[in-house]
């Protein structure tokens, strides 16, 4: 009879291996971090007000990510031109989705998130009133 090198283990030994094996793995899974990272959502609507007058800005808006991926307390930071395209911006981020920040393990809120939301005509529209 031919023995291999398993055949001197005793049956507890594998116990203690799974069970090693397991702690192991759940230990590597519980340090896990990850950014937050954007799955979609809709880009700004440009005001037709704005569209028709050849305006073009920028707004910067700060908002918090929930544990579920999605924006809340979303606000204007700055606007340029004040006012101009704040709805439109706002609009866009509160869509947004994202897959959660993830910190030894466990989704965290993303608090403070800073995006610029710009506002640029394509050459067709910047030049239709010529």
């Amino acid at each position: 009879m031919m023995l291999n090198k398993f055949s001197t283990l005793k049956p507890w030994m594998f116990r203690i291996g799974s069970a090693y094996f397991l702690l192991v793995l759940a230990a590597g899974c519980a340090s896990q971090n990850r950014p937050l990272q954007l799955l979609g959502g809709e880009g700004p609507r440009y005001p037709q007000a704005a569209q028709r007058d050849g305006i073009e800005g920028e707004v910067v808006v700060v908002y918090d990510v929930d544990i579920d991926g999605r924006v809340v307390n979303a606000r204007v930071l700055s606007g340029n031109p004040p006012g101009v395209f704040d709805s439109a911006a706002l609009a866009a981020v509160n869509s947004w989705r994202f897959n959660p920040m993830i910190v030894d393990g466990l989704p965290k809120v993303a608090r403070s998130r800073q995006s610029t939301v710009t506002f640029e005509l394509d050459g067709a529209d910047k030049y239709d009133g010529y």
